[in-house]
């Protein structure tokens, strides 16, 4: 019950009802998304998350989707996939693709 499935979902849970409220000037406030992705990763894989990169300067276009590059404390490498959700820049994980 480890498949990549399960981890987007429970990725996807830990963060569909939480409000990143930090757009500045209508861009998604890239700190706050790496830290929330971190801490959704790290309580659905049950791992430390060494770090997650977020592009930056991402304008708020709800609908729209971006990927961030996570580092797994296994030194394995994972793709997470965001999407806006609406003007407040409102994000959920959509998107969950581990690599090597």
């Amino acid at each position: 019950m480890s498949s990549p499935a399960v981890y987007l979902f429970a990725a996807a849970i830990g963060l569909l009802m939480l409000i990143l409220a930090g757009c500045a000037g209508n861009v998604v406030d890239r700190e706050k998304a790496q830290d929330t992705v971190q801490a959704s990763l790290e309580r659905s894989l049950h791992e430390k998350i060494k770090a997650v990169d977020c592009p930056s300067g991402l304008n708020v276009d709800p609908g729209a989707t971006f990927s961030c590059v996570v580092d797994r404390s296994n030194g394995m490498h994972a793709s997470v996939t965001l999407k806006i959700r609406d003007k407040e820049a409102d994000l959920s994980i959509v998107g969950f693709e581990p690599s090597e």
